[in-house]
């Protein structure tokens, strides 16, 4: 298998930049990023608060992460890593927070079902950037610049505030979904579970099956 081309995509991306990215594509960006999880989308959706910033000034790229920043010297915020959160609880707010928000690139970890992608992406020209595997936090942490605001942090604390950080060959991240909603998750699980079946063919009958040990595998043992 070859490797993933890279892409280096500065922000905020128009439509033509998202477009020609490619799934499984590795991606590193330069421009500025900020964090917004349930406790920003609950402030803003549900209790009505304004953003902070217009979508221009975001980078229009909303990271579901939670920083280990620290005040330095002069009140300046200093951030070791950033470690992802999964993105799918936050599917049920993506469809408004696309519109208030005017993002068009959700970076996360793990992905969302392919048809939050087709339902709720698709139309907001939006794709869907994941993190690679886990441990990454100290890795990401390099390409963070500097924060330039937080906002809503003694409210909701440094997990969920929102903070806005000046990336610079910040990633990698895979392309995840592209603009016409296909996963990159949805397609390789399809052909990972197409070999499936070969794997228990011929397989013997099993020795302890009273105690659940089976030869097929669409049973589930608990």
């Amino acid at each position: 298998m070859s490797a993933p081309a890279q892409t280096r995509l500065k922000l905020p991306a128009s439509r033509d930049d998202l477009a020609r990215l490619r799934l499984g594509d590795a991606v590193y960006i330069d421009g500025v990023v900020y964090t917004g999880r349930e406790g920003v989308y609950r402030r803003v959706l549900e209790e009505g608060a304004k953003l902070p910033l217009p979508p221009e000034q975001t980078g229009r790229a909303n990271f579901h992460c939670s920083p280990a920043a620290s005040a330095g010297d002069g009140g300046a915020y200093k951030v070791g890593g950033v470690t992802a959160t999964a993105s799918f609880r936050f599917a049920k707010w993506m469809k408004e927070w696309f519109e208030i928000s005017g993002a068009n690139l959700i970076i996360g970890k793990g992905g969302m079902r392919a048809r939050d992608y087709r339902e709720l992406f698709v139309p907001a020209g939006a794709i869907y950037l994941t993190t690679v595997g886990y441990g990454t936090g100290a890795l990401l942490g390099r390409g963070i610049r500097r924060v330039r605001d937080v906002f809503w942090l003694e409210e909701l604390g440094n997990a969920q505030a929102m903070w806005v950080f000046e990336v610079e060959n910040f990633g990698p991240f895979l392309v995840e979904s592209d603009l016409s909603g296909n996963s990159l998750f949805e397609r390789e699980g399809a052909r990972i579970n197409a070999n499936i079946e070969s794997l228990y063919r011929g397989l013997k009958s099993p020795a302890l099956g009273r105690f659940g040990e089976t030869g097929d595998r669409t049973d589930e043992v608990i």
